[in-house]
């Protein structure tokens, strides 16, 4: 009897791990644990992240994102430089110091549109995460991994995308038993669209910070797949 109670409390105890899952019932459960009543689409907030790395000075960026009205504004201090990017509609405004520039003086400071796209892109897809993963062209593994990571057992959903959205191949890790996403890890590909497993990074999340009622990372830490070197880590500010 002792030895059949066991082993009942040992399945259950694992059980959480050793569900079977597809990816998009995952997805779905990451969603309504990040953002359960629905409001990333309708998303409009500022707020800020402090970017600390071993060898350099902080970077504070303020980041606005109006999604209903495609606006996006990112002004970022970095020692005594402040730069702005701003995409409105998309019309590109930047400025220096508090200084509009025109698309020469912008040239001159470094600072292109591109660039400006560039941010809003990175910006609205990591603090977009899960959500994002619903976008056209992302595309589901249809199996769920199952890795442990650090001495820690994960869910993991395997993510690759179309050719106009990008090459890398990403892998989400969700905690079994409340579906928090807390690893994302991408790898850089060859001309046969296979992985490079020297290549890359993961980002562990920790703690969690409400914007907009959605449950998003208050510290990404980001780490070379190849070493683990650490690189910096990026922390969410919120009045």
């Amino acid at each position: 009897m002792k030895s059949y109670l066991a082993t009942v409390v040992f399945l259950i105890s694992i059980s959480g791990f050793s569900q079977v899952i597809s990816s998009k019932a995952l997805l779905k459960n990451a969603m309504d644990y990040h953002d359960p009543n629905g409001n990333w689409t309708s998303f409009n907030d500022t707020f800020t992240v402090v970017m600390t790395t071993p060898s350099a000075p902080k970077r504070t960026s303020i980041i606005s994102i109006n999604l209903p009205d495609d606006y996006f504004s990112v002004t970022a201090t970095k020692d005594s430089i402040t730069t702005t990017y701003t995409l409105d509609k998309g019309k590109c405004q930047m400025s220096y110091n508090g200084k509009a520039l025109d698309s020469i003086s912008a040239k001159e400071k470094n600072m292109t549109c591109d660039r400006a796209n560039l941010y809003k892109n990175y910006y609205s897809y990591l603090y977009g995460l899960p959500m994002k993963l619903k976008d056209p062209g992302t595309n589901l593994s249809d199996k769920v991994e199952k890795k442990t990571f650090k001495g820690k057992d994960y869910l993991v959903l395997k993510v690759t995308y179309d050719e106009a959205v990008g090459s890398d191949v990403w892998y989400f890790y969700f905690n079994p038993k409340t579906y928090a996403m807390e690893i994302y890890q991408f790898f850089k590909t060859d001309t046969n669209s296979k992985e490079k497993s020297d290549t890359g990074e993961y980002i562990v999340l920790t703690e969690e910070a409400l914007v907009n009622d959605i449950k998003m990372p208050k510290a990404r830490a980001w780490y070379y797949n190849k070493d683990d070197k650490y690189l910096g880590t990026d922390t969410l500010v919120v009045d």
